[in-house]
């Protein structure tokens, strides 16, 4: 096995496609050791305990990429995605805000204003940031079949009679059960 901190890195990402957890795990955590200012080996770290449905490590890990390397959106965002799924919605918002402020053109932006318009109770403006977010999303078909989870569910609830008379969601639980069903075991990857 190769210490390089790259050849680390592809190591461990050939290993999580091969659904070699623990393998993954351990060339992550040498490539920390290789790299201990750099945040994608937690990020990596994040990605592989959200799979395998350790939400809570998942967290810490995406929080370490966060804190060492700030401009990480896609780690910010699932951080942010873990905080809201939790029902700890204003620690999310804060820790998405600079994806608000990305450019036009990232899908990170609209998915973070669908979350924000779900919080705000507007299903209808959250489908139009989840789609928006979809259109533009090339480089992560499976971030997109999540939020288009998010997306069916939100047009189910409405669908099903949950929409009171002004057209908002009174329900956000079943919203929520969507989100933290992809951070278990047989949830899609991010």
């Amino acid at each position: 096995m190769d210490s390089s901190f790259d050849a680390l890195i592809a190591q461990g990402l050939a290993a999580s496609l091969a659904n070699q957890s623990d393998t993954a795990l351990d060339c992550f955590s040498q490539a920390i050791d290789c790299e201990p200012a750099s945040g994608l080996p937690y990020f990596l770290i994040g990605a592989e305990h959200a799979q395998l449905g350790r939400v809570q490590d998942a967290e810490a890990a995406f929080s370490s990429a966060v804190l060492l390397s700030p401009e990480m959106s896609l780690a910010r965002y699932q951080l942010g995605l873990l905080q809201f799924a939790s029902d700890r919605l204003p620690m999310a918002l804060v820790t998405w805000q600079p994806l608000l402020a990305l450019p036009e053109s990232d899908p990170l932006r609209y998915f973070v204003a669908g979350f924000v318009e779900m919080q705000r109770n507007e299903p209808a403006l959250a489908i139009q940031h989840f789609k928006r977010g979809i259109e533009l999303n090339s480089e992560n078909p499976p971030m997109n079949r999540d939020v288009e989870m998010v997306i069916q569910q939100l047009s189910a609830l409405c669908l099903v009679g949950s929409v009171a008379h002004d057209g908002k969601t009174p329900d956000a639980s079943a919203q929520m059960h969507v989100l933290l069903a992809n951070y278990r075991p047989n949830g899609s990857p991010h």
